[in-house]
């Protein structure tokens, strides 16, 4: 059924959803011998389709691949595409330090191999979706070089009616684990002196392996957690390993004005039944009045 308008916001303009860091490595092994990361993934597509909504793109920021093997985005191609197809959506493929830019032309775009990064935008009814490549090759920091930092300013020097959000791996934010910090993205004043002053109004990360946020330039900075595995931030700091468990994916709302950033578990738990589509019927038809009275008040008030 269509959203409904309850409270002082309209339904969102646009549901992105947002995914990250899958690691695939072919022949369907193990990921670091204990996380099965192309399972993992499949439980995490489930998820995607239970949501019940349909979304405008579904964006997987980097790590798509653990080794950057042709086997391992065949498989995430395998995975992924049907899901996407039944959704009617797109899907936004970012380059994160572990893939290899010529094996994910290739083997998961369709096109021809080389080292250039891996970039594009997508008009999603109005909202722009620029993706950047901030994987170095050889290397796991980030960087984003002159060539494509120029692109991107001459992308958008014209606005967009809904805004526009950036997609990449390494996220422009201070980490709470130190090695992220050892491979953070680096010259992020010049991303920064890009961005100022348009209308970008988000940016969507990984590479960290938890769920976290911030601002960056006055742009506010979403990174989704791990599809494969997560990192156990119950431990200090320095002592902060990864766990197969807490995986997790975000559910984007655009807004005229603000934009949300819903953490959806991937968990198998049971759940309450007492809402239900039904429910929300039920309440569409009463008068804002009347909602009040049937949901708001507390008994004997």
């Amino acid at each position: 059924m269509q959203p409904v308008q309850f409270g002082s916001h309209p339904p969102a303009r646009r549901v992105i959803v947002h995914l990250s860091d899958a690691h695939l490595l072919g022949g369907d092994r193990m990921l670091g011998g204990r996380f099965d990361s192309l399972a993992n993934l499949r439980a995490t597509l489930a998820a995607v389709e239970r949501l019940g909504v349909t979304p405008d793109a579904l964006v997987f920021t980097g790590d798509i691949a653990d080794l950057g093997e042709p086997d391992a985005y065949r498989a995430v191609r395998a995975a992924v595409e049907p899901v996407a197809e039944r959704l009617g959506a797109p899907i936004v493929w970012v380059a994160g330090n572990h893939d290899e830019r010529p094996e994910l032309r290739r083997d998961l775009l369709g096109l021809e191999p080389s080292h250039e990064p891996v970039t594009g935008v997508w008009d999603l009814g109005g909202l722009r979706l620029i993706a950047l490549d901030t994987s170095v090759p050889g290397w796991h920091h980030g960087d984003i070089d002159a060539g494509q930092l120029r692109w991107l300013g001459q992308a958008l020097r014209q606005p967009a009616p809904l805004g526009t959000l950036l997609a990449l791996h390494h996220p422009p934010l201070p980490s709470h684990i130190p090695l992220f910090d050892i491979l953070e993205l680096r010259h992020q004043d010049a991303l920064a002196e890009v961005i100022a002053g348009t209308d970008v109004r988000g940016i969507l990360a990984g590479h960290l392996h938890y769920s976290t946020h911030g601002m960056f330039a006055g742009v506010p900075v979403s990174v989704a957690a791990a599809t494969c595995y997560t990192m156990n931030l119950q431990r200090a700091p320095d002592e902060v390993n990864g766990m197969d468990a807490g995986q997790s994916f975000h559910l984007v709302h655009v807004y005229d004005d603000t934009i949300t950033h819903a953490v959806v578990p991937v968990v198998d738990a049971s759940t309450g039944d007492f809402f239900s589509a039904e429910w929300t019927e039920r309440m569409a038809a009463l008068t804002p009045q009347e909602r009040l009275e049937e949901f708001s008040r507390k008994p004997g008030r």
